[in-house]
């Protein structure tokens, strides 16, 4: 199991801040944790300047802000925010994405006393701007590529969880889930058709991911087993599971995937769930046959970066463009 962030390390207001995103917003524990991490950092890191602690020295690592007062945290300037992000790129090498995840970790809080609390009248961060990054194409496997990695599953003869990691990767690879969409879903998310599945998504919005016939087959395959006497003692909800028979965890898919990439010759791109992601994207979208405001509902994105326009499209239009897909009729060689 992932280790959670201990929240005892940072001041309560901040401890408030977070029972606020998960309970209220319905935050993911990972991006609370993340918010929490980078808001200690920050804090020690003002603490240190001005109590004359040196923040490259090991006496900045044994300070305990756990107990920093209000007032304190409402004192804290904007030019002591931009002395922060000076100190986290210069001395901490901290690229711009790392930075931006910073900037909206102090953001959120600050909003968060401001408006929801109301215990400041000025927002100190409230005028930052986020740091410019480097704009890169998102990484993906050519078709040829998928079918390598997919063969590279049927043609490892140890493997005893075989047609849930093709399952698996079939489902990344045609539907473009996120790696917590994909751990998360439940045997009954599932159409009884297999026509299609319910996923939750990021800010706890359920969304439903169509299937196409790669995916019907390789989920039928797969639930075969899974739903054989040998799982039926198994008291647990989870589509997928692990050796132990509990939820799969987002690190099992990660090396499962990992493996097979390296099994397929494909290591060296040094590849993750999320690029399995990129690439059912980037190929339904190089078809030339999918709208890109159809593909923003697939990927169950908030907004498109190049719009920045809300946009409702059909339910038939999603169908349609996950079976365009030209993974979609790729099925698995085993015989049933």
């Amino acid at each position: 199991m992932e280790k959670s962030f201990d929240v005892n390390q940072v001041p309560q207001l901040a401890r408030d801040f977070a029972s606020y995103k998960l309970t209220i917003q319905v935050c993911s524990k990972k991006t609370v944790d993340e918010y929490l991490s980078d808001l200690r950092l920050f804090f020690k890191y003002v603490y240190a300047k001005r109590n004359g602690i040196n923040p490259l020295g090991d006496s900045f690592n044994e300070i305990d802000i756990s107990d920093l007062s209000n007032d304190f945290i409402f004192s804290i300037t904007t030019s002591e925010i931009y002395d922060f992000f000076v100190y986290v790129s210069n001395d901490r090498g901290n690229k711009s994405s790392a930075r931006s995840r910073k900037l909206s970790a102090i953001k959120a809080f600050y909003k968060y006393v401001c408006t929801k609390r109301h215990l400041m009248e000025k927002n100190p961060a409230i005028d930052i701007e986020s740091p410019k990054k480097k704009q890169t194409l998102p990484k993906f496997l050519s078709v040829e590529e998928s079918m390598s990695l997919l063969e590279a599953i049927e043609n490892d003869t140890e493997s005893k969880t075989k047609e849930r990691d093709y399952a698996i990767i079939t489902l990344f690879l045609n539907c473009g889930m996120r790696l917590s969409e994909l751990v998360g879903i439940n045997i009954n998310d599932i159409d009884r058709d297999l026509r299609s599945l319910r996923v939750l998504g990021k800010g706890a919005k359920e969304r439903i991911v169509y299937l196409n016939d790669a995916c019907r087959d390789a989920l039928q395959k797969y639930l075969e087993i899974r739903t054989s006497e040998k799982y039926k003692a198994v008291n647990i909800p989870a589509l997928f599971i692990s050796k132990q028979y509990k939820r799969i965890s987002n690190k099992t898919v990660q090396w499962m995937v990992y493996k097979y990439l390296a099994a397929a010759g494909l290591e060296y791109k040094h590849f993750s769930t999320h690029k399995l992601r990129h690439t059912a994207a980037t190929l339904m979208y190089q078809t030339g046959k999918v709208d890109v405001r159809v593909l923003k509902e697939i990927l169950g994105h908030e907004q498109l970066n190049t719009t920045q326009i809300y946009t409702h499209v059909s339910n038939k239009g999603m169908e349609d463009a996950v079976n365009v897909n030209p993974l979609a009729g790729v099925k698995s060689k085993n015989k049933e």
